[in-house]
């Protein structure tokens, strides 16, 4: 299929700028995969959508400042670093911006000298090779001069709030390691996360939200892109959960893509979930047969992105284009901080 396929037309004021007020005040469309229909709600109706025997899987990963903003040692000039994947101990593949600019040996500098980067590679590939050096644990030094990872169509003229802070990681979010939030899970607010708790419906697994999940797919023919593989972990008890509820025909509910590959990956040939640490190296495209995932909740995702062909391989290109040409004429909120769509 070609990329072109998986394009609409998307007024800009309909990207959201900011999160509402109140995380769970979204609307929700409901996608029926089998009438091959819609219509119109709000995610604070979600629970009313599950049946009892299901379970919600969501992913915990926590969003660190991977943002970081110096000046070159030398000349003082501007350089912006974004930590994309930890290669070893403070040794990063970043996207550096000017980085046609930045030779090997190369010195940042960021705030006031208390974290410093070292080039170890000379430009032309994307992912430059980043040494950091600090006086004291790399992590504190990260959460001092760095700043939330927004992604670049919301706006921040003066660089991002506190406000922003708090409200781009899901209230769940535990482990550090993800560079950008799984957005699904931005929805949730903790008198909704007590009810499914309560009912024994909500479980966690991780998977750290890398470059992959928003690396733009660059071919004609999606069936020659590869999506970057990410880390994720399944705990034994997660895994056994899982794979209990399946065989008692309860649906797996996969809040967010980024939930829905980990579980995918995970699967074994029938099917079943294994715990463990893993890379999730899977490439959803239309034609994929889903093992685990049953229904999925899902922030729009953006034209021509891997993540709107995963969303397309689970509920088939067609519905899902009209379902978003239904949600911009309904103007409704589009990409991280906007509306959501619960797939069934």
């Amino acid at each position: 299929m070609h990329i072109s396929e998986f394009d609409y037309d998307l007024p800009e004021d309909l990207i959201a700028q900011e999160p509402l007020p109140e995380r769970d005040a979204s609307r929700m469309l409901v996608l029926d995969r089998q009438t091959k229909s819609w219509r119109d709600s709000h995610f604070s109706k979600f629970v009313d959508e599950l049946r009892p025997n299901d379970l919600v899987v969501v992913n915990n990963s926590r969003v660190i400042p991977a943002r970081l903003i110096g000046r070159r040692k030398e000349s003082g000039g501007r350089v912006e670093i974004f930590l994309v994947r930890e290669v070893s101990t403070q040794v990063w593949f970043c996207l550096v911006r000017p980085g046609a600019r930045l030779r090997q040996g190369e010195r940042v500098v960021f705030d006031r000298g208390q974290l410093e980067a070292e080039l170890l590679d000379n430009p032309g590939v994307e992912l430059r090779e980043v040494r950091f050096e600090c006086d004291g644990a790399f992590d504190s030094a990260l959460s001092e001069v760095g700043s939330t990872p927004l992604p670049p169509y919301i706006k921040r003229p003066e660089g991002t709030s506190l406000a922003d802070h708090e409200r781009y990681q899901t209230l769940y979010s535990k482990p550090r390691g993800a560079i950008a939030a799984p957005t699904a899970g931005l929805h949730f607010t903790e008198d909704l996360l007590t009810q499914l708790r309560r009912q024994d419906q909500l479980v966690e697994i991780t998977l750290h939200v890398g470059y992959g999940t928003f690396e733009p797919v660059r071919v004609d023919d999606i069936s020659e892109h590869r999506v970057s593989s990410e880390r994720f972990e399944i705990l034994p008890q997660i895994a056994q959960r899982i794979n209990e509820t399946r065989g008692l025909g309860g649906r797996i509910i996969a809040i967010g893509t980024t939930t829905t590959r980990a579980l995918e990956s995970s699967a074994g040939d029938r099917g079943e979930i294994a715990s463990g640490t893993n890379e999730a190296t899977l490439t959803i495209t239309p034609g994929y047969r889903f093992q685990v995932v049953d229904a999925l909740l899902t922030n729009f995702h953006l034209p021509q992105s891997s993540l709107l062909i995963l969303v397309s391989a689970f509920a088939g290109r067609e519905l899902v284009l009209n379902a978003y040409g239904h949600a911009v004429a309904e103007r409704y909120r589009f990409y991280s901080y906007g509306d959501c769509m619960l797939i069934v």
